[in-house]
């Protein structure tokens, strides 16, 4: 298994207690909707095959999980802070119609005023909205995605069209 045949989910925060146990955070929205039986950790640029013998699901985007042959502390420490992957067949389904944010990734954003800007590398999630983060002439351009700058998406040419606030695109020239 190669990083190109997987997703990213999560990484693994923390242990938890004696016995091995550790705790997974989620970076993958529909984190409830994945079926572990079999993950996958990131260690030294290869991804390893780690069995999972129960999960617990928590509220906060996290779940304590048990991996076979993991049974002590002292096996589990050196996964914590790993990227953890799926095989891209264990990708949950989605609706066609069901558009999110982090679909932006990968779009052309065009602003109104100072035209082709670049492409989304990035969208995180901030308390109280989502921020797009375009590579601008080799700088990383920040701005919120919110229906107030949005003014269109071509979802088929994969291009976002916005109006950004008079002098953001200033700022990040100056840099």
């Amino acid at each position: 298994m190669t990083i190109e045949e997987s997703f990213y989910i999560g990484y693994i925060s923390k242990t938890r207690g004696l016995k091995g146990e550790l705790q997974l955070f989620f970076e993958f929205e529909d984190y409830q909707d994945l079926d572990f039986d079999v993950l996958f950790v990131e260690v030294n640029k290869k991804l390893v095959p780690y069995f999972v013998a129960n999960i617990k699901y928590q509220t906060n985007s996290t779940a304590y999980l048990n991996l076979e042959d993991v049974d002590h502390i002292d096996k589990a420490q050196p996964l914590v802070r790993k990227k953890v992957y799926l095989p891209h067949d264990k990708m949950p389904e989605r609706d066609p119609d069901d558009f999110r944010y982090t679909d932006l990734i990968g779009y052309l954003v065009i602003d109104e005023v100072h035209g082709e800007l670049g492409e989304i590398t990035h969208v995180q999630e901030m308390p109280q909205q989502f921020i797009a983060t375009v590579d601008f002439n080799g700088k990383e351009l920040m701005f919120p995605l919110n229906d107030d700058l949005m003014l269109g998406i071509d979802a088929e040419d994969q291009v976002l069209e916005v109006d950004l606030p008079e002098g953001l695109v200033e700022l990040y020239k100056e840099i």
